[in-house]
């Protein structure tokens, strides 16, 4: 337990935004089994347009410190080779 005031609060605010941190990776991991199911079921058009959402969600934790920015950009290196696998 803090003994200081200011302790207490910086407490209060790690549990606050680990708590958002953890809601944010468990949205990302969500749409990205979404898109990747759409992928193994060769679902083309459906896994083009998740890939979009995938993106947005990465981009957005980036911008919002949850992820950094080179694994960001190694997540959709990643998907976008699944996704052309596809053609």
């Amino acid at each position: 337990m803090a003994n200081k005031k200011s302790a207490e609060k910086r407490h209060r605010q790690s549990i606050e935004r680990r708590m958002r941190n953890r809601k944010a990776k468990s949205e990302i991991r969500t749409v990205v089994r979404r898109f990747t199911s759409l992928v193994d079921s060769k679902k083309k058009d459906e896994a083009e347009k998740e890939f979009d959402s995938v993106k947005k969600f990465l981009d957005t934790a980036c911008q919002r410190g949850i992820l950094h920015k080179n694994t960001v950009a190694r997540k959709k290196s990643r998907l976008a080779k699944k996704l052309n696998s596809l053609a």
